[in-house]
C-alpha cells in the first residue's frame, strides 16, 4: 500500500524544497569564490588567466543548474522505470571505455576524453547504481522478481560494476560513496536489521582488505601522525600537514578572502580535494562552520522531503541521494581536517571540476523531482503509483 499522509503534509515539501535550493545556491556561490581564490595563483604561474578556473567552474555550474531544472520537471518514476536500464548500460560502457582508453592522472586512470570533452565517468556511475538499486529493491518488494533472481540482479547490476570501478580505476573513495548510497536505499526501504547488518559487515571486511591489502592505501594511514611518515613530514604526510597549517593560520575569522599562503603551491590540490583547507585559512573557523552548516541544511531538507513524500519509492530516492551527497561532503571535510585518510574525493558544489559539479546537481534535481512529484496535482499526472509488498526478509 502507498504510504498515507495527513492533510498538513500536503504542502509540507515546500519549506524543505526552498531550504534545499537556497543552501545549494549558497554553496555554489562559495565554491565559485573559493575556486577563483585558490586556482588563480597556479593559473598565473602557468602563464594562464587568473579568471580561467572561475570561468570554467561557472560554466559547469550553469550546465548543472540547467540539468536540475530539466530533471525537476520530469516525474521521478521515469528514472527508475525502463529508462534505468539504459542509464545503467551507458554507465557500464563508460566504465569499460575508461578502463580501455581512459587518461591517467595522479596515479589513477579515471578520466575519459571524448573529443573536446574530458570527464570522470565514476561521478555519474554512482547515480546510476543507486537508481538501479532502487529498481531492483522495489521489484522484489512488489513480487515482480523472486528472491533468487534478485540476488542475481544484485550481483550483475550492482556488485559487478562496483568491482569494475574499484579494480580498473583504483577508486576506493567512489566505491565507498556508492556503497553508502546503496545502504541508504536498503535502510530507507525498510530492510530488516539483520540483512542490513550482514551487508555492513561484508562492506567493512572489503574496506579493511582494500586499505590494508594495498601498499599505497595503507600508507595513507599516516594521517594519524603525518609528521612520522618516514621523511620528516615531507612524504605521504606532507599535504595533511599543510592543511593543518592552513587551518591554524586561519584562526577564528581567517586571514581574509584571497590572502591564503598555502595556495601558493604549498598545499597540493588546493582548489579541488583540499579546498576546504583554503576556506578555513581565508574565512577562518566561522567560514568553515558556515559551509558545514549549509551541508547540514541540505541533509535536513533532503531527509524532510524524503520523510514527507507519500510514495515510498520517492521517499527512498530522495533520502538515498541526500545521504550519498552529504556523506561525500563530510568525507572530504574529514580528510581535510585529518579525521579520515585522504580519498581524493571533491567537496560537492565547491571543489573545482565539472564532473563532480554536474553530478552533484543532477542528484539535487532528482531530490527536487521527488518534492514536486509529491504535490497532489502532479502525482495525478505521474506515470503510475508504486505499490508496496511485504517487508524484505
Amino acid at each position: 500500500m502507498a504510504r498515507s499522509r495527513s492533510s498538513s503534509a500536503v504542502g509540507g515539501t515546500q519549506v524543505p524544497r526552498v531550504a534545499l535550493i537556497l543552501a545549494v545556491l549558497a554553496l555554489l556561490l562559495v565554491g565559485l569564490v573559493m575556486v577563483y581564490s585558490a586556482s588563480s595563483v597556479a593559473a598565473l604561474g602557468e602563464g594562464g588567466s587568473a579568471e580561467g578556473g572561475l570561468v570554467s567552474q561557472l560554466a559547469y555550474a550553469v550546465i548543472g543548474i540547467v540539468a536540475v531544472v530539466v530533471i525537476w520537471r520530469i516525474p521521478y518514476e521515469v528514472w527508475v522505470g525502463r529508462l534505468v536500464w539504459a542509464i545503467w548500460g551507458v554507465s557500464l560502457v563508460l566504465l569499460i571505455l575508461t578502463a580501455v582508453m581512459g587518461s591517467a592522472g595522479f596515479g589513477a586512470q579515471r578520466w575519459l576524453e571524448l573529443g573536446p570533452v574530458r570527464f570522470q565517468p565514476s561521478e555519474f556511475v554512482k547515480i546510476a547504481l543507486v537508481l538501479v538499486a532502487i529498481r531492483i529493491f522495489f521489484d522484489m518488494r512488489a513480487g515482480v522478481v523472486e528472491a533468487r533472481m534478485t540476488a542475481i540482479q544484485v550481483l550483475l547490476f550492482i556488485v559487478a560494476p562496483l568491482f569494475l570501478l574499484y579494480e580498473t580505476q583504483s577508486d576506493l573513495g567512489t566505491t565507498l560513496i556508492c556503497i553508502v548510497g546503496i545502504l541508504a536505499v536498503m535502510w530507507l526501504g525498510g530492510v530488516k536489521p539483520y540483512i542490513l547488518g550482514t551487508v555492513l559487515v561484508i562492506g567493512a571486511i572489503f574496506m579493511a582488505f582494500a586499505v590494508f591489502g594495498t601498499g599505497y592505501r595503507s600508507g595513507r594511514m599516516v594521517y594519524l601522525d603525518p609528521w612520522n611518515d618516514g621523511e620528516g613530514g615531507y612524504g605521504t604526510g606532507y599535504n595533511i600537514i599543510r592543511s593543518y597549517y592552513a587551518f591554524a593560520e586561519g584562526g577564528l575569522f581567517g586571514v581574509g578572502l584571497g590572502n591564503s599562503h598555502e595556495k601558493y603551491e604549498y598545499l597540493f590540490a588546493s582548489d579541488t580535494d583540499f579546498i576546504f583547507a583554503v576556506i578555513g585559512e581565508e574565512l577562518g573557523l566561522v567560514g568553515a562552520l558556515a559551509v558545514i552548516a549549509l551541508f547540514l541544511v541540505v541533509l535536513v531538507a533532503g531527509l524532510r522531503i524524503s520523510g514527507q513524500c507519500s510514495d515510498v519509492m520517492g521517499s527512498v530516492m530522495a533520502g538515498a541521494f541526500t545521504v550519498m551527497l552529504v556523506f561525500q561532503a563530510f568525507l572530504n571535510i574529514g580528510c581535510t581536517i585529518g579525521v579520515f585518510p585522504t580519498t581524493g574525493k571533491p567537496l560537492p558544489f565547491i571543489s573545482s571540476g565539472g564532473s563532480s559539479m554536474i553530478a552533484s546537481l543532477i542528484m539535487v534535481g532528482l531530490i527536487l523531482s521527488v518534492s514536486k512529484g509529491d504535490d497532489p496535482a502532479v502525482r495525478r499526472g505521474n506515470l503510475r503509483a508504486v505499490r508496496m509488498g511485504p517487508p524484505v526478509g
